[in-house]
């Protein structure tokens, strides 16, 4: 336990008061949920027999069935071309973090061991390549480390959260190191990402997943909760330089950057990526 990340951030840090849709429009939500999950079951079979090329477009494509079932709306402040066989780091918020970041930028998860064990979501997290990680084992760790080090000079871009644990929003934890170590190992660059969620254009906590609040629980606020955008801004890439302290600070301190992009929203629709990087 003695590495296992902390957050102060508790289920009291959700706020309540946003605008909320009617039970009705929430349960055809979460209906559709299900049923976006459930359809990819047919296609998680063949999923690793797919090309790298097809894995992504599915994945992408998944992530954004994902968030347009739940109503949520994307504005992505990122260039058109991605580097390939990246290290594509973020601040954690929500489960949500995972669709809107897949969305943009599809790649192998970085995800704690918890979600192998969650029903259905587990096994499709495994059958998907995710490369989890045990926060209470410390012996556990390098080999963690290795398996990104792999999956990144095999060319495959890999998505992790180096704050190790979900913050409400509001306020950030630090970037810990460990997994840019493999990224300077496989010479691999590193794009940072800030994930940021808005309710009826406000920020909001709400999206947040935090402590003991269960999945359901979870799902069942973000379906209530009226106009809920998240923002997606990828940030200049970083080169997989010097020591993996200085290399997760700088990445850390990209994140914290952070321009809202909510007057984008104008004709957009529930799901859609707006690009929104300047030409």
């Amino acid at each position: 336990m003695i590495w296992a990340p902390y957050s102060p951030c508790a289920v009291g840090c959700l706020v309540g008061d946003e605008d909320r849709v009617p039970i009705s429009t929430a349960v055809l939500r979460i209906v559709a949920l299900l049923a976006a999950v459930l359809a990819v079951i047919p296609l998680a079979v063949v999923y690793p027999l797919l090309s790298a090329a097809e894995r992504t477009a599915v994945a992408g494509g998944w992530c954004r069935s994902l968030l347009r079932a739940l109503d949520v709306r994307m504005v992505v402040d990122a260039p058109a071309e991605a580097p390939a066989g990246a290290l594509v780091v973020a601040n954690h918020i929500s489960w949500l973090d995972i669709l809107a970041v897949g969305s943009v930028r599809p790649g192998r998860m970085v995800a704690k061991n918890d979600v192998r064990g969650w029903p259905l979501i587990g096994a499709l997290a495994t059958r998907g390549g995710t490369i989890f990680v045990d926060r209470h084992r410390l012996s556990t760790l390098p080999g963690t480390v290795a398996d990104v080090r792999t999956a990144l000079l095999s060319g495959s871009r890999v998505v992790a959260f180096p704050e190790g644990t979900t913050w409400c929003g509001a306020e950030r934890g630090r970037f810990y190191p460990a997994v840019f170590q493999a990224a300077i190992d496989a010479g691999a660059p590193v794009e940072p990402v800030t994930v940021r969620y808005t309710a009826a254009g406000r920020p909001t906590t709400v999206p947040a997943f935090l402590g003991d609040d269960p999945l359901t629980a979870s799902a069942w606020r973000i379906a209530r909760a009226r106009d809920v955008v998240v923002e997606v801004r990828c940030h200049p890439v970083l080169a997989p330089g010097g020591d993996r302290r200085t290399l997760a600070a700088a990445a850390a301190a990209s994140v914290s950057v952070v321009r809202p992009r909510v007057d984008r929203l104008v004709g957009v629709h529930p799901g859609e990526v707006v690009d929104s990087h300047p030409a």
